[in-house]
């Protein structure tokens, strides 16, 4: 399946039905009266969070999306059908924004999390609802109200544990490759990935998920390159695993690329918790490698971690790295959504206590 993480799409809710002008009309009922019905509301256009998806893809081949009108009122006091909504489905992580793709409607983050983008139009009332007492037999009847149309951007940003960042060629891919089951193009040349690739990784009997973001490179936070767009799916990770080139003449340069370009995108980004790996070791002396850490060391204030993603050395202590990382992550978010519910439902005894 391709992958695509971003789509303009048009929606449009449907008009309401039109109401009925009818009277009664049968043998020896001389003034029946109006019996014209209501017409149908239009349909909607809902957008709802669901499982199984990672991409936006389906929504490449089809940008319109247009709810139907609603049924016509009838005679006998038959009402208009209502018209079926139209369901988007999109992944989790994905954002939805107004048509300057800049403000959010809204965040789809959870599964079964649904909303009504464009509202179906009422249906019109027929002669039937004008009757009054002085007015017997009113010839009035009302069209549909008409439904609302936009256009909107989908965004998705990708929900990993982790986020593997670094200049093109650092090695991220084979490391993802090594890591999980996932089968990311490699090749010894920068740009090999261009779209991110996501895995799962098992370590000490647990798993967490793991995104290879495409090589970025110094003006990316400003759409250069690969541009900005691919910075938003690390925006939800928990922690950073920034892979440094071994085989890099300045591997302290290549260091600050990156620290520049996630500070520059989000002070949120750049202070999320980081693991510094050198790769490629099995490239260098060990001279060089103790050189190169040091220097990584001097510019980072961090210690680093050195692995060979091609033959596996020390990848195993990244991963338990990682792992340590994730899972002190995932306590603090359990506790702190524990103690928002906790505070909901004494608010809420409080609110109905006599």
């Amino acid at each position: 399946m391709k992958f695509l993480d971003q789509a303009k799409v048009f929606l449009k809710s449907g008009n309401g039905g039109p109401g009925a002008m009818s009277f009664r009309r049968e043998k020896y009922i001389e003034f029946g009266g109006p019996n014209g019905g209501n017409g149908g509301r239009g349909g909607s256009v809902i957008i709802e969070c669901v499982d199984g998806l990672n991409t936006l893809i389906d929504y490449r081949y089809q940008q319109h999306f247009k709810a139907r009108t609603g049924g016509a009122g009838m005679g006998r006091d038959r009402s208009g059908a209502a018209s079926a909504d139209v369901i988007l489905r999109v992944p989790e992580g994905t954002q939805i924004l107004e048509d300057d793709n800049e403000t959010v409607i809204a965040d789809m983050t959870e599964v079964g999390q649904s909303m009504t983008l464009c509202t179906g139009g009422d249906g019109g009332r027929g002669n039937a609802a004008f009757k009054t007492s002085t007015n017997r037999a009113p010839r009035k009847k009302e069209s549909g109200w008409p439904g609302e149309e936009r256009w909107i951007w989908l965004r998705l940003k990708l929900i990993a544990d982790a986020g593997l960042v670094g200049l093109p060629n650092a090695g991220k891919s084979t490391f993802l490759s090594a890591t999980s089951r996932a089968t990311p193009k490699i090749a010894d040349y920068p740009f090999t990935t261009l779209v991110p690739q996501l895995g799962v990784v098992g370590v000490g009997g647990k798993e967490f998920v793991l995104a290879d973001i495409p090589g970025l490179i110094e003006g990316a936070s400003e759409g250069i390159g690969l541009g900005h767009r691919f910075l938003g799916h690390v925006e939800r990770c928990r922690v950073l695993l920034h892979l440094i080139d071994g085989t890099e003449d300045d591997v302290a340069d290549a260091y600050r690329v990156i620290r520049g370009e996630l500070e520059a995108y989000a002070d949120h980004l750049a202070k999320k918790e980081e693991i510094l790996v050198l790769n490629k070791i099995d490239s260098l002396l060990d001279e060089e490698i103790k050189e190169k850490v040091a220097e990584l060391e001097k510019v980072s204030g961090k210690k680093v971690m050195t692995i060979s993603a091609v033959t596996g050395d020390k990848v195993e202590e990244v991963l338990f790295a990682l792992q340590g990382i994730i899972e002190s992550d995932r306590i603090v978010e359990k506790q702190n959504e524990e103690a928002v519910k906790l505070k909901d439902a004494g608010e809420e005894a409080e609110t109905w206590s006599p």
